[in-house]
């Protein structure tokens, strides 16, 4: 396979709309060295808010502006040195297209026509991604086994599909033509958090959210095949990338539904009963019954889809809950035959403040009828080295791989042993380094203080080496790190609720093993391919394991009781494989939101495991007589991890939903 395509500006078309969007803030999240412009008119389908989690980036830059403008998209090529564009921006909803079909063909057509002009112009684009969509096959058989393909015959049915299908032809030309080095794309249905519910997924939650019933056109026996959005905007990642010059990508799923069906199962999430909450309207004037794709091509270059129907579907119900006042007032969208939102002239305003959707569209076709590649001779998509084999997270990390399906294998050199890394390295090739290996203590932390120069070797010299060994690979670093490092203070104060944050400097030297979690974690800084988590108090639903904390001090003669930040490991390390997948770098406080204290936690103990369990409380002056080193007690402010993942549970819920109830049912059992 050729060299994979790195680009360093890029202008996203569409890119406030809803599938753009996430793909932005998927490059700006991943590539800070690219830089992304956005243009995009913001109509009544475009919301800045989507573009939130990127805006602040020094590396994004948002011109409002339509694609139509000639002297505008000329402007930007030659003012941004723009070398690739990914053209996302177009009108999609088919209902609208029977109405007002001018604007379709003035938008998909003619838009792209102007960018491709300037592109033949300018002369410095090495990449140009046209996004259409599967419609433009047209029907496929209900009785097909095989999807359509890249090459199959384009046979749209409906104005929207129709000024797609041009718009492909026209990139096609310009790419036999003027030799533009053009890619495009088809993609199936994609759902997901911050669709304008013009779409079917998101108007149905918002209605069964009112209550109101959910109208489907005709007999709902129509199948469609829906993708979630991040799976489809890792798949933009893939194109843009590893994708061939001159051809044409399905992006689709095997996983179709009927439309009745996925009325039924939201009506489901929302516990209504479907049989009086689904009512079956009018159809409209042509309604394909189903779309198919062959998506092995995409496969071939790793990518797969990683998001269940059942997870992404919850997911996108939870964010519609959270967020129903995303849109403003979609009244007009939510009726069964929504009225043309889609006027002439009628734009969002650049207040930040509007609402929209998506400028998008799916996929879009370059005609190439290579033979496909081999898929067994393509590298996979994932491939993680693990370091701590023998230690408590890293058999645990094996474990998720294992469960997830990702190829693993355990780092056989020594942390501090450079030339045992490469070697690792160039043996195993891997996309993620993970280190889970460090000098904790045997038993705990007071060994350290008796073997400072192994601690250090270790903790310090072996991370150090391997962040750097990465670094030259151009590997991220997942490092399981400590939060032990800062303790109460007067502006922390125990029971306060306010804690550390991931940029305070950390207060606590009571132990060496501290110290040296500290002082790495300083270095690290430096490694801009690092992301440092820090870990506290570790607890996981196995309470045979010694190093869980519930287990030791169930064991302990007496406790201190003091609150705590502790972190979850069966909630919070299949997040670290997520972070990993999503490249994320830089420090993160790795807790549960909120704090626990040892009593509250012996409390849970008792009343799910054992009812005669009893314990003992001491002081901290009582305790500094029975240890070596002084231990930290502090709260980890947890808000950056809970704002890039939502579901994160507080640390008592998590306590009982991953530790004790399983372990209730497994000792009542």
């Amino acid at each position: 396979m050729a060299t994979a395509y790195k680009p360093k500006n890029i202008l996203i078309t569409g890119a406030a709309g809803f599938i753009a969007s996430h793909v932005c803030n998927r490059l700006i999240r991943n590539y800070p060295e690219y830089k992304i412009v956005v243009l995009d008119k913001l109509d009544y389908c475009s919301n800045l808010k989507n573009l939130h989690p990127s805006r602040s980036s020094s590396n994004f830059k948002f011109i409002k502006g339509d694609i139509g403008s000639a002297d505008l998209v000329n402007f930007i090529l030659l003012t941004e040195s723009i070398d690739t564009i990914m053209h996302f921006a177009a009108q999609t909803h088919v209902d609208n297209s029977f109405g007002n079909s001018f604007e379709f063909t003035k938008n998909n057509i003619y838009g792209t026509h102007v960018l491709l002009e300037a592109c033949k112009v300018t002369g410095q684009i090495k990449r140009f991604i046209h996004v259409s969509t599967d419609e433009v096959y047209g029907e496929t058989d209900e009785d097909a086994v095989v999807g359509n393909h890249e090459a199959s015959q384009l046979l749209p049915t409906n104005p929207y599909s129709a000024t797609k299908a041009g718009a492909e032809m026209l990139v096609m030309a310009y790419g036999r033509s003027y030799g533009l080095p053009v890619i495009t794309t088809r993609g199936n249905n994609v759902y997901g958090p911050n669709q304008f519910p013009e779409k079917m997924i998101p108007k149905f939650i918002l209605l069964a959210m009112k209550g109101k019933p959910l109208p489907i056109h005709g007999d709902g026996s129509n199948v469609r095949s829906y993708l979630y959005c991040e799976d489809v905007a890792e798949a933009f990642e893939v194109i843009l990338h590893k994708g061939e010059v001159g051809h044409v990508y399905n992006i689709g799923t095997k996983k179709e539904r009927r439309v009745v069906d996925v009325a039924k199962e939201i009506c489901q999430l929302f516990s209504l009963n479907p049989d009086t909450q689904i009512k079956f309207v009018e159809n409209r004037p042509f309604n394909d019954q189903r779309y198919f794709l062959d998506d092995q091509k995409l496969k071939n270059l790793g990518w797969s889809e990683r998001t269940s129907w059942e997870e992404g579907l919850r997911k996108t119900m939870d964010w519609y809950v959270k967020n129903p006042e995303w849109w403003g007032d979609v009244s007009g969208a939510l009726l069964p035959h929504p009225k043309m939102l889609m006027v002439p002239g009628i734009e969002r305003k650049f207040d930040g403040t509007d609402t929209g959707a998506s400028a998008f569209s799916l996929s879009t076709n370059m005609f190439v009828p290579p033979p496909k590649n081999n898929p067994s001779t393509q590298k996979p998509s994932l491939k993680f080295l693990i370091y701590g084999k023998t230690g408590w997270i890293g058999g645990l990390l094996g474990k998720i791989c294992e469960k997830q399906g990702i190829p693993y294998e355990y780092g056989q050199g020594r942390l501090q042993e450079r030339s045992q890394l490469l070697a690792d390295i160039q043996s195993v090739k891997p996309t993620h380094v993970f280190n889970a290996a460090g000098v904790t203590g045997r038993p705990n932390v007071d060994w350290c203080e008796s073997h400072k120069p192994e601690t250090i070797r270790t903790n310090v010299v072996g991370t150090l080496t391997l962040a750097d060994v990465c670094r030259d690979h151009n590997l991220l670093m997942i490092n399981y790190a400590t939060g032990c490092i800062f303790e109460y203070d007067a502006a922390h104060p125990s029971r306060s609720g306010i804690g550390f944050k991931e940029e305070d400097t950390p207060n606590f030297t009571g132990s060496f093993y501290s110290k040296t979690k500290a002082m790495v974690e300083e270095l690290l800084k430096e490694y801009d391919n690092v992301c440092t988590l820090r870990v506290r108090m570790p607890i996981s639903s196995d309470l045979s394991n010694p190093r869980n904390f519930i287990t030791k001090i169930s064991r302990y003669d007496k406790v201190v009781d003091i609150p705590n930040s502790m972190t979850i490991l069966d909630e919070l390390l299949p997040i670290s494989v997520e972070m990993a997948k999503r490249n994320l770098r830089g420090l993160w406080n790795f807790t549960n939101p909120g704090v626990v204290s040892h009593n509250e936690i012996l409390e849970m103990y008792k009343k799910y495991i054992d009812p005669s369990f009893k314990w003992t409380n001491f002081t901290l002056e009582e305790q500094a007589k029975v240890i070596v080193a002084p231990r930290s007690n502090n709260e980890m402010d947890a808000s950056k991890l809970k704002k890039e993942f939502p579901e994160l549970l507080p640390i008592k819920e998590s306590l009982i939903k991953y530790v004790f109830e399983p372990n209730k049912k497994a000792f009542s059992g």
